[in-house]
């Protein structure tokens, strides 16, 4: 779905296409057990509450179901016509519209975000995504819900909703840089790998090392992750930081540690 909004941003957004996304998200007509109308407007209320029986908080009301189809006909329009605003504005406005009418029974999130990276795709006129809005509202799915909340409450100020979307954005872009920043250094390493071959132990640290490695590595956890000796951690490593792919930390005695070489 995101694929197909991303690399068709410039096609106009429609309702075939709405109900197509819906209906991709849901091809077994069922959201967890319960089924739903797919690929259709929501026909009922729709609510989100929270809390126990009879004390129950609501989050947020949808408009009523007959409101949809005129309320879907002016949002297209909007998102389909030409830019009266700045385009990165438009995409969040968008996402904050599209949720707040709250279209299909299940879905609206996944749906908005999707309209969300297509907006975006629009302001960068490019269908090459190098960063994930999508993902960077995943991360952070507990303030987004609130912010939603404090928009849909509020008055129809959405200058905190405009704010914390931008700051969103500037942390996906940050994110993907880091990404990008791990990819082109597992592929300098792989590369000296190569032109000096090393033993499997070492192979097998360093690539834990450049991914989801916390801290500095030790002799100990060297030997643990290898599965070796103390003494043979220690000459690997050694070796590794002759080679100029460690390079030891300043701290000595039991704190000695090392990192990897920024290339």
């Amino acid at each position: 779905m995101t694929i197909e909004a991303t690399r068709r941003f410039d096609d106009p957004l429609s309702k075939e296409r709405l109900v197509g996304w819906h209906a991709a998200l849901f091809p077994t007509g069922r959201s967890g057990g319960e089924k739903i109308p797919v690929g259709e407007w929501r026909q009922g209320p729709m609510t989100v509450v929270s809390g126990v029986l009879g004390r129950e908080k609501v989050h947020f009301e949808a408009p009523a179901a007959d409101r949809v189809p005129q309320e879907m006909s002016r949002f297209l329009a909007w998102f389909n016509g030409p830019a009266s605003i700045d385009p990165v504005l438009k995409a969040a406005i968008a996402h904050l519209w599209f949720v707040t009418i709250h279209p299909f029974d299940d879905g609206n999130g996944r749906i908005a975000r999707a309209i969300t990276d297509a907006a975006l795709a629009r302001a960068d006129g490019s269908r090459n995504r190098f960063y994930s809005m999508s993902s960077q509202i995943e991360l952070e799915r507990k303030v987004y819900y609130q912010k939603l909340e404090d928009a849909q409450r509020g008055t129809l100020d959405i200058t905190g909703w405009l704010e914390w979307f931008l700051a969103c954005l500037g942390r996906a872009i940050d994110t993907a840089g880091r990404s990008q920043a791990r990819l082109e250094r597992r592929a300098a390493l792989m590369q000296q790998i190569q032109t000096n071959p090393m033993n499997d132990r070492q192979r097998s640290v360093l690539q834990r090392m450049l991914e989801n490695f916390e801290g500095f590595l030790t002799t100990s956890k060297y030997a643990k992750l290898a599965r070796c000796s103390a003494d043979t951690a220690l000459r690997d490593i050694q070796d590794l930081v002759s080679r100029g792919v460690l390079a030891q930390n300043d701290a000595r005695g039991r704190s000695t540690s090392y990192r990897l070489v920024e290339s």
